[in-house]
């Protein structure tokens, strides 16, 4: 279901141990309060499908969706 109101694009990271991913994802101002921008079903689940992707190492998979950074040890 697709929640009425104002469409806006934003950058978020998802990141986990080894990986950040940055992906451009769509959050809603709704008409009813829009005090702040929130995400629809369809959005939080790709969020959580990323985190599990990252989690598993699937840098394949992720730089499909978004930009992916590597954690580096320090020396």
């Amino acid at each position: 279901m697709r929640i009425p109101g104002q469409r806006i694009k934003r950058t978020r990271l998802i990141q986990a141990e080894k990986y950040v991913v940055a992906v451009e994802v769509e959050m809603v101002i709704p008409i009813d309060d829009a005090s702040e921008p929130c995400y629809e079903s369809e959005t939080v689940g790709l969020l959580r499908e990323i985190k599990e992707h990252a989690e598993k190492g699937d840098l394949a998979w992720l730089t499909k969706k978004g930009k992916v950074y590597v954690a580096v040890e320090a020396a």
